[in-house]
């Protein structure tokens, strides 16, 4: 039988020190599962030399591709690139800054078949310092209570799916919330999903642009405004009216 085609891609902020790596691994592990597939990498702004570096990349490797945004979109912004940009059957993606290892991509291919549209995974044991791992328990607790979500783990960036889910489920934010976003949509619409554990690994280079003090206000108006517009009017489950199919990266959000 043939093998979906996969587009794997990776959202890149100052991650200069990982991304490259995390490229050729992503390749080498692609080409074990399909022989039509391509890297994406979304270069979000970055002021270090990410930019340069997978420029410098891409000279070399025709399977990868680089998108760049000249100003930082947020996280967000550069997940709704990704998915627009990604051409192929099935769509993967993971952060660039090392946490997982894409080579356990193989454990969602296994999980996927006919009957999944959407794998998600779920982190085996959090390595990150102790007041990141407190705040995510609490951010993962307060959005599956307030948002009705049935996962394991909604902070999992470690996910595999159709690119066809984007048929239906429109994208909107621009700031982490996109996840709660995403998997609340895909689950309201009735995408069959899988959950599969994967490892996650202690930050080697850069630092987080998550769950930091300054921005958990701003993440709380964000799930405020999101859980308006998804959980109290439901916007996403009204009849589309005629016409083409919205992108999926479209920017109306915060």
């Amino acid at each position: 039988m043939t093998r979906p085609s996969l587009s794997i891609f990776f959202p890149a902020y100052n991650d200069a020190g990982t991304i490259a790596s995390l490229a050729l691994v992503a390749h080498m592990t692609a080409r074990e599962l399909t022989d039509d597939y391509e890297v994406i990498v979304v270069e979000d702004g970055s002021p270090d030399h990410t930019g340069a570096l997978l420029d410098e990349m891409a000279k070399s490797f025709p399977w990868l591709k680089v998108v760049h945004h000249e100003q930082n979109r947020g996280y967000g912004g550069a997940l709704r690139t990704g998915f627009l940009t990604s051409s192929k059957d099935l769509i993967f993606y993971t952060d660039g800054d090392a946490q997982y290892d894409p080579r356990e991509l193989r454990r969602l291919h296994e999980a996927f078949g006919p009957d999944v549209d959407f794998v998600n995974g779920y982190k085996i044991g959090r390595s990150d310092p102790l007041h990141r791992i407190v705040i995510g328990r609490v951010y993962h607790w307060f959005v599956r209570t307030v948002f009705g979500l049935k996962l394991r783990d909604v902070d999992c960036d470690f996910r595999l799916m159709r690119r066809s889910v984007f048929d239906r489920v429109v994208l909107t934010r621009s700031s982490g919330v996109i996840c709660v976003e995403l998997m609340k949509k895909v689950q309201d619409h009735g995408f069959r999903i899988a959950q599969v554990p994967v490892h996650h690994f202690h930050r080697s280079y850069g630092k987080s642009q998550f769950f930091n003090v300054s921005r958990v206000g701003r993440t709380l108006l964000d799930l405020m405004r999101l859980w308006v517009d998804l959980v109290w009017k439901r916007e996403h489950l009204r009849p589309r009216p005629e016409g083409p199919t919205p992108s999926p990266s479209r920017a109306d959000g915060p």
